[in-house]
């Protein structure tokens, strides 16, 4: 039987469409699960459902036992409005006063309730991870890890609900997500045998190699202190400052500068858990690895103007980027992958040290094995409640997986308990909806500030007579967690082991394995960066610093900063390069990505025009009309976007039905965009979407007279990536084809030195 699209399938069931009529929506983004009358509603009713796309927490108690009870009735329930206690309220909109001029009375409960809570919404932010965006979803073990860990979670078509979140490091909640920084990708798995959480990020090496650093990293790529300023990046003095004294840092930097610090989505970034890990199996043997989250849409990622641009025209675009997929059908999927070493008492590789966390083993030298499939299909119901309360620790582990003598990851064994008590504001943030456990809890921990488990028993201790001797401990057969029984021995000293010693070899290996026009955004990168800084010292000293990874490309930032470029001061190594590493040079595929269609108000075949939207619907694809008005073409044509507010870092492809003529409202003291353009032949804003997708390497697409458009806009016909066809379905055709490489790298030539 012929299944049908997932989008379509998906986006079939919300009702409530841009029209508003009630039919089926065609694109993400519907507010509710229900549309809205004309008229504020006074029929009373009970609260509207979540929309499908959309999931809470399931429904366990604070002890992981599953309550059954439906998921919209663990939210707001009843059709009238009440206090917090269940009283109806008659009145919300005043305070209870002396007469309707008089002074507002002390006996006003609602008000002061009303106020109290609202004056205490906010909870503090993360530290760090502080922006992120989540999103519910399901793993499936392939088995293939089976042989070297007892994990139950990893076996054979073992499903596990999981919650993910994304984050930036440096920003605040209130920063844009296009920042140049790192990503946090987080994964809660709910497994039969307790939480585990995979704590890592989008880069598989970091900024230290001892927790005790981790204060000295993060105030430095922090906002200065006495300004608060520059918020969520590190083009600052104090970074640079920091980076170029303390050179362990130079990889993760480099990767920071590369195309992975500014991803174009969440769906498609790699994910690693940074540390290395010992597996357990079922006799004991042990297994050192590596995490990896391997994107199915592959690894892509913006370019800066791109970035810069989203950062205000719209900073949430990761998120919403995220939560349309999911709400549209193109449910988000990653392998899980492990690099796997013998666990051997020196714990390196190749003489790559393991449990050096700014070091990587190539996967030329240990494959990644992919052992499961995650899949991101359901959006929070609440950001609050899930997203923002969600709390990981990488100590929260299941039996088969151990740590490792890893000093950053010995920090992170204690930081990440600690920030809760402040953040969750106390020690039972576990019993909080969103981080409940699947697996029974007996746990003995009593009381504290928002207990919500009704504990029953008189001996929560151990031994015990009063309550038959319950809780019992565990052996191995019963499931307990067996740290893994290794020897330790050495004197007590604050040291640093002499493999930590090199900064610069895998720095060097990354730059070589970069193509040209990689290497050409990282030059920028740099450039741009250290260009922000006030000290000169500091920019010197950090060109010292990349002299030790490549002379090209010291000489290349140093020229764009005018500064002389250094000589190296340690012989560069010799590495050869990893093509896993580079993000560039295969095909992968485009479910989900944003098709932008320019129509203007005289497009006499709007059923043409619709045939080509139902073909990007039908390829998986969300197809967004951007037209000189809201409203409907030709009546039955819904319109998603205008020339005021379409810009192109929306989309991944343009395609121009025509060449659309001015809009009524092209002058510039209505849209600055469309200054000067009321006599043009082709409207302002339509020019200046075209020119930027073109400057950004997207593919280009026109029927009918758009080839004028493309002359007026600048753009070359003959251009790679630039498509002009006799009809729509066609050169839309070629575009899907295009997008199988993210981008029209042709456009983008390299300096002939990086080549």
């Amino acid at each position: 039987m012929e299944q049908s699209h997932p989008i379509r399938s998906a986006v079939d069931k919300v009702v409530g469409a841009v029209t508003g009529d009630g039919g089926p929506a065609e694109i993400p983004g519907v507010p509710n699960s229900a549309p809205p009358s004309l008229e504020e509603p006074t029929e009373p009713r009970e609260p509207l459902p979540p929309k499908p796309d959309q999931s809470g927490p399931d429904t366990f108690s604070p002890t992981g036992q599953p309550t059954g009870a439906p998921q919209a009735k663990v939210a707001q329930d009843g059709a009238y409005l009440t206090t917090a206690q269940g009283l109806r309220l008659r009145d919300t909109d005043h305070s209870l006063k002396a007469g309707p001029r008089g002074p507002v009375l002390l006996q006003d409960h609602h008000l002061r309730e009303k106020v109290m809570h609202f004056d205490h919404e906010r909870i503090p932010e993360r530290v760090v991870h502080a922006r992120g965006a989540g999103a519910h979803g399901v793993f499936r073990g392939y088995g293939a890890a089976s042989n070297i860990t007892k994990a139950a979670f990893l076996g054979k078509d073992v499903e596990t609900p999981v919650f993910v979140r994304f984050s930036t490091v440096i920003g605040s909640r209130g920063s844009a997500d296009t920042v140049r920084d790192t990503r946090g990708f987080a994964t809660k798995f709910y497994t039969s045998e307790g939480v585990f959480d995979l704590v890592g990020n989008n880069m598989p090496v970091f900024f230290i190699q001892d927790a005790i650093k981790f204060p000295d990293v993060i105030h430095a790529a922090k906002w200065h202190p006495d300004r608060e300023i520059p918020q969520a990046q590190t083009a600052h003095d104090t970074f640079w400052d920091f980076a170029g004294l303390h050179t362990e840092a130079t990889f993760h930097t480099l990767w920071n500068m590369s195309d992975r610090g500014i991803p174009r989505s969440y769906r498609m970034m790699e994910g690693f858990g940074v540390h290395t890990f010992r597996l357990v199996d079922a006799e004991g043997a042990t297994t050192l690895v590596k995490f990896h989250w391997k994107p199915k849409l592959g690894v892509h990622s913006l370019v800066w103007e791109e970035a810069q641009l989203l950062g205000g025209v719209d900073p949430d675009f990761h998120r919403r980027d995220l939560a349309d997929a999911i709400e549209a059908g193109a449910h988000p999927q990653w392998e899980l992958g492990i690099q796997v070493f013998p666990d051997t008492p020196e714990q390196t590789f190749e003489g790559i040290d393991l449990l050096d966390s700014t070091k990587i083993v190539p996967e030329e030298l240990a494959p990644v094995q992919r052992i499961g499939l995650l899949t991101l299909n359901a959006n929070p119901a609440n950001f609050f409640a899930e997203t923002e309360q969600v709390a990981f620790h990488v100590g929260h582990l299941v039996p088969g997986i151990d740590v490792t003598d890893d000093p950053l990851l010995a920090g992170r064994l204690f930081s990440y308990l600690d920030t809760q008590i402040t953040r969750l504001a106390g020690p039972n943030f576990a019993q909080i909806p969103i981080n409940r456990p699947h697996a029974p809890v007996n746990d003995m921990l009593r009381d504290g500030f928002h207990q919500t488990a009704v504990h029953r028993g008189v001996a929560p201790y151990r031994p015990n007579s009063l309550d038959g001797g319950c809780p019992f401990t565990a052996g191995a057969a019963e499931g307990a967690y067996v740290e893994v029984p290794l020897e330790v021995s050495g004197r007590k000293v604050r040291e640093a082991p002499a493999s930590y010693a090199d900064h610069f070899s895998q720095a060097r290996l990354f730059w070589l394995s970069m193509s040209p026009v990689e290497r050409e955004h990282i030059i920028a990168a740099y450039t741009f960066e250290l260009g922000k800084c006030y000290e000169q010292a500091v920019k010197e000293r950090y060109l010292g610093v990349l002299a030790n990874i490549d002379s090209v490309l010291c000489r290349q930032v140093a020229e764009g900063l005018g500064l002389p470029a250094p000589a190296a001061s340690q012989p560069l190594a010799d590495s050869p390069p990893s093509p896993a590493l580079s993000q560039i040079g295969q095909t992968w595929p485009a479910d989900g990505r944003i098709i932008g269609i320019v129509a203007g108000d005289g497009n006499g075949d709007v059923a043409a025009l619709g045939a080509v939207r139902q073909a990007v619907l039908d390829g998986g694809l969300v197809p967004l009309i951007i037209a000189p008005t809201g409203g409907k073409l030709g009546g039955t044509l819904p319109v998603q976007r205008t020339f005021v507010t379409a810009r192109s870092v929306e989309f991944d492809a343009l395609l121009v039905a025509g060449a659309p003529a001015p809009g009524k409202d092209a002058y510039g003291a209505r849209d600055a965009k469309a200054a000067g353009g009321a006599d043009a032949p082709v409207d302002p804003r339509v020019l200046l979407l075209i020119a930027e997708v073109y400057r950004h390497g997207k593919p280009l697409g026109g029927w009918g007279t758009a080839s004028q458009a493309f002359s007026e806009a600048g753009v070359p016909a003959q251009a790679p990536g630039v498509l002009l066809g006799e009809d729509g379905t066609s050169v839309l055709r070629e575009t899907l084809e295009l997008l199988g490489t993210h981008r029209v790298w042709d456009r983008f030539p390299a300096a002939a030195s990086l080549t």
